[in-house]
């Protein structure tokens, strides 16, 4: 059974193996962790706990290391989410003082600030528009080859892309060509939007003097708009971990990076073992490999991810703490639409 002792034991082992990736042995844990219990009681605990399952021995030493059940229970037990480095906390604060950012933009810095503080690999799922239908679209002229286009949705939501043509746009065609989108455009839903632009075609080239060039940059924003986006930050992070120095495991990382649907569906894989945090986050483990969730909420109905992906030895009080500190820092620019000057 899991006794107090015991649990002591194993939570010094997975704090000591976070640290150092290397096996741990009960004279590490009485030298480094002062446990007043002797070498011959805490072997054989650790020899409890692995038959428990929350331990497993390597083959190189005759020190253990937590396995992924092991994992699990640190995480739904003794995982602290309740404090945070306040360096941490200022550092990621000044990162998003220090510049204007849109929504798109906000939520990639997230994944390149969490990146760089981890020394792991951040990335990010964005909300999913497809139930969203397009409310207006606003058009601001920068300079004749350059403007930027927000797009608000029905639920609220912006989006803002910035527009570079090859040759010089009159504010006149701007001007036209939103009107039309607005008038023949508005409650479609944003996944039909770029099928959508086809029937609208014959009325910008009638209005519209640079139809060609606004007729192509609108069907490439609607597109970028329809899709769920994923990111990811600090891929080649992956490469110093030891758990990855094998390339064939590495290889089949780096493909899993692009392919979105891996990352949505990991959670009911037959392969994972998840679980959720007492604040909400969720831990799933595939293989060597551990994912740290946390949901940001951009309106009642829709919402993304933040998520660090590393080895199974992460930080996770540090790594989950981090994650929900963004994604409060991500759901304020949310709740105060951002900033649509670029």
């Amino acid at each position: 059974m899991l006794t107090p002792r015991r649990i002591e034991i194993f939570k010094a082992i997975v704090d000591e193996f976070i640290k150092t990736a290397e096996p741990v042995g009960s004279k590490t844990l009485q030298q480094k962790y002062h446990l007043p219990y002797s070498s011959a009681t805490i072997r054989n605990d650790m020899q409890m706990l692995e038959e428990m399952g929350y331990l497993e021995k390597t083959h190189t030493s005759s020190g253990r290391v937590p396995s992924t059940r092991g994992y699990k229970f640190y995480c739904e037990n003794l995982l602290n989410e309740s404090s945070m480095d306040k360096r941490m906390e200022i550092a990621i604060r000044e990162a998003f003082d220090a510049a204007s950012f849109n929504i798109e933009e906000a939520v990639q810095q997230s994944c390149q600030i969490l990146s760089e503080m981890t020394q792991m690999t951040a990335g990010a799922i964005g909300p999913d528009s497809s139930m969203q239908k397009l409310e207006h679209i606003k058009l601001f002229q920068i300079d004749a080859r350059n403007a930027v286009c927000v797009f608000i949705t029905n639920t609220g939501h912006t989006e803002t892309r910035n527009f570079r043509f090859e040759e010089e746009i009159p504010f006149s065609d701007l001007e036209t060509c939103t009107d039309i989108l607005n008038k023949r455009l508005r409650g479609v839903p944003i996944s039909e939007l770029p099928a959508r632009m086809q029937d609208v075609r014959p009325d910008l080239s009638l209005a519209v003097k640079r139809h060609e060039l606004l007729f192509t940059a609108f069907v490439k924003a609607f597109v970028n708009f329809a899709s769920e986006s994923i990111y990811f930050s600090g891929k080649d992070k992956m490469l110093y971990q030891p758990e990855f120095e094998d390339i064939s495991k590495l290889k089949q990382l780096m493909q899993m990076f692009d392919d979105i649907s891996v990352w949505k569906e990991m959670h009911s894989s037959e392969k994972a073992i998840a679980t959720t945090t007492k604040k909400g986050g969720t831990l799933t483990w595939y293989g060597d490999l551990a994912i740290a969730r946390t949901k940001f909420r951009v309106n009642d109905t829709e919402s993304g991810e933040l998520m660090v992906v590393g080895p199974s030895r992460m930080d996770y009080n540090m790594v989950m703490n981090m994650l929900q500190y963004a994604a409060r820092l991500i759901e304020k620019m949310y709740s105060t639409g951002g900033n649509d000057d670029e």
